[in-house]
């Protein structure tokens, strides 16, 4: 009788651990399917990126609940940037990276959202697929800071205005109001009458 009940209790405790192993592969190691990929993916795109329109309508509204943070250069962000940003270099020199510079550019976050606790931080680049925002993001995630990324890159907000603005902005706004030059961050001049981004819904800018 005693070896029926220790046979019956092995059995038991075997097929707990035999179901909860299952249960574990099947929770942690299981393929997501397209959708839900699909949806990480949308989810991910509209948490992270940040439409230019909006910063732009932003800009022109003089709407205070967000800090541009420049990633290049210190050199290149003198010489022109997006106004009313701030320089957190990734870079020393156009031509040479400073992502060992770790403890400098993550105190530099944490101190700039510590002070404004209340507002969204984002980043910008060279370009759109520059990898240097999402190499910084990165960096600051493992640290507990999260920041947003601007939509588009320095390249794209300088060179390529229409490419990004609706055509019927194209005669009525220009660049040249949204770039400051020196080590200033500049204050972008309020438009009363603009027309960036009207749609004031989730399908807005």
């Amino acid at each position: 009788m005693k070896q029926l009940f220790k046979i019956i209790t092995l059995a038991i405790i075997f097929g707990a651990l035999a179901g909860a192993l299952s249960a574990f592969v099947v929770l942690n190691f299981q393929t997501p399917s397209q959708e839900d990929l699909i949806e990480d993916f949308y989810l991910t795109e509209n948490a992270v990126h940040i439409s230019p329109h909006g910063i732009r309508k932003a800009m022109d509204k003089e709407y205070n609940d967000f800090i541009l943070v420049d990633l290049r250069s210190q050199q290149e962000y003198e010489d022109e940037h997006i106004i009313g940003a701030v320089n957190i270099p990734a870079y020393k020199d156009p031509d040479t990276s400073a992502y060992e510079d770790v403890e400098r550019i993550v105190n530099s976050f944490r101190e700039l959202k510590s002070q404004n606790p209340d507002k969204d931080i984002i980043v910008y680049c060279y370009s759109i697929p520059c990898m240097t925002g999402r190499k910084v993001g990165s960096m600051l995630v493992e640290n507990d800071i999260y920041v947003k990324h601007l939509g588009i890159g320095w390249n794209e907000w300088r060179y390529s205005w229409t490419s990004w603005n609706h055509p019927h902005e194209w005669n009525i706004t220009k660049v040249e109001d949204y770039i400051s030059t020196g080590a200033e961050p500049g204050a972008p001049k309020v438009k009363e009458n603009s027309i960036a981004c009207p749609i004031d819904n989730e399908f807005g800018c």
